[in-house]
């Protein structure tokens, strides 16, 4: 094809493909800018979580330092006065600081009940309840902020039945704390230094609302694009369609007086093509050729050829479970594969009959490793079967005959060619596949033979074969480790 006329065609499927592409492009565009909306969307609600529990946490820590320092630092020293957890059941007693956070917190959930506060660590006092980590993310967290005591560990996920944000921050010794913790008899480690992470202060907050609040807003947008969509694809298709019919008629007028013969030179090369392919796809290349070169008999005999029959195990069952159309889908994937390794080793496919694969090596151009072909063939039909069987979901295996022999090759018909073989040698390998066994590849005596030395096989023994009487059967098992591939 000339490159004017392919860079007409080109030309002439754009003109007549131009509202659709416009209206891919639009769509593409909208839904990028939606994809991309629901991105930033998604950001901002875990980025506003976290800027809310960080003030949260914040916000509690230096109320605990204003305690701290303001009323318990003051107090310390009076007798009359005592810092105690256990402060509402007692008369004259303050709550320790801790104590004061968790209570805190307690009293904003209460007021909240969206939000959760809790205060946890690995060394809880005794009296704690619920003191310790009570789930993964609170382990995760304390390990994390072990290690990371500046930092902070967050996490999008499910918390009691809801979308939650979870937050995460360390709870630093100060000087004040060391001296408390270190001399309480209560506590659980008396040897707090400076700066240690005594624990972790956890904000959860959900956001399951602003993510359907959100939501919502998105599909608001996204009818209104839908709207502006609409309205501009219906302008792009007005003025479109108004060019192409001004483009249209100014061609018509230029083409008209050579159109007739363009149009007949254009199908006798589109004709003489599909001919062309249509016989390749039929016969082997060096029969084709005959065929086109005037020759009506065409039949050969072949003193020696390797011959194998696959067949698709349990396929009737199969095709009565499957609607035809997935049926014909399988069969065209199984086959397709097979005619791929069939041009990789060089060999020539012969038919297909239902779901048995017939191919031959040594013809219709002779070459002496036509058993070898064969067999390397035969071993990459089974790992092909293992590997769809595999993608479709669906248990597949296949049973394959092999033997070598003489035969004789031609054309048949008049109408619709066939190249097809005959001959004892055939009849042998169908026999092979049809008495084989699910997965295995069974050959004949005389393949055995050629192959012995350079794949590793397994007797079966004398099985019966129809016409044949008892003979001798190999199982093929794989290739010798000094044979490189064919």
């Amino acid at each position: 094809m000339k490159t004017d006329e392919l860079l007409h065609r080109i030309y002439g499927l754009l003109h007549r493909r131009t509202v659709p592409l416009l209206v891919l492009l639009l769509c593409a565009g909208v839904g990028a800018a939606l994809w991309n909306m629901a991105t930033l969307s998604s950001d901002l609600i875990e980025s506003q979580a976290m800027q809310n529990s960080a003030l949260y946490a914040g916000a509690l820590q230096q109320a605990r330092t204003f305690y701290s320092e303001s009323v318990v630092a003051k107090l310390g020293d009076r007798e009359d006065v005592v810092v105690d957890y256990d402060h509402l059941h007692q008369p004259d007693t303050i709550p320790l600081p801790a104590t004061f956070l968790i209570e805190l917190g307690d009293r904003i959930r209460s007021d909240r009940a969206d939000v959760s506060v809790r205060l946890f660590s690995n060394f809880p006092f005794p009296f704690r309840q619920n003191g310790g980590p009570q789930d993964e993310f609170e382990t995760e967290a304390l390990t994390y902020l072990g290690e990371h005591p500046l930092e902070t560990f967050t996490r999008v996920e499910q918390f009691q039945g809801r979308r939650s944000f979870r937050y995460a921050q360390a709870d630093i010794m100060t000087q004040s704390c060391v001296d408390c913790h270190n001399r309480d008899p209560r506590s659980p480690k008396t040897d707090w230094q400076l700066g240690d992470v005594r624990g972790v202060l956890e904000i959860t907050a959900p956001i399951d609302q602003f993510a359907r609040q959100t939501r919502l807003g998105l599909q608001n947008t996204f009818f209104t694009l839908g709207g502006l969509f609409a309205l501009g694809g219906f302008g792009i298709v007005l003025v479109v369609n108004r060019l192409k019919r001004t483009s249209q008629e100014l061609e018509l007028r230029v083409v008209e007086r050579t159109r007739d013969l363009s149009l007949s030179n254009a199908q006798l090369s589109e004709e003489q093509e599909k001919s062309e392919q249509l016989l390749l796809n039929i016969l082997p290349g060096p029969i084709a050729a005959r065929l086109k070169q005037g020759e009506k008999d065409i039949s050969e005999g072949f003193a020696e050829v390797t011959i194998l029959f696959a067949d698709i195990v349990n396929f009737t069952p199969m095709s009565e479970d499957l609607p035809p159309a997935e049926l014909v889908d399988v069969l065209n994937q199984i086959f397709s594969t097979f005619d791929r390794l069939s041009e990789q080793y060089g060999l020539e496919k012969i038919k297909t009959i239902g779901d048995a694969y017939m191919v031959a090596g040594g013809l219709p151009t002779r070459r002496p490793d036509h058993a070898d072909a064969i067999a390397e063939m035969a071993l990459s039909m089974q790992a092909a079967i293992q590997q769809i069987s595999h993608k479709l979901g669906r248990p597949l295996d296949i049973r394959i005959g092999i033997n070598t022999g003489p035969v004789v090759a031609g054309v048949i018909g008049t109408r619709k060619f066939i190249y097809d073989l005959w001959g004892d040698t055939v009849n042998v390998a169908s026999r092979m596949e049809s008495q084989g066994v699910a997965g295995v590849i069974q050959v004949a005596q005389p393949t055995y033979d050629l192959l012995k030395n350079k794949y590793v096989f397994e007797a079966r023994g004398e099985i019966a074969v129809k016409g044949k009487g008892n003979m001798q059967a190999y199982l093929l098992m794989g290739r010798r480790p000094a044979l490189s591939l064919i």
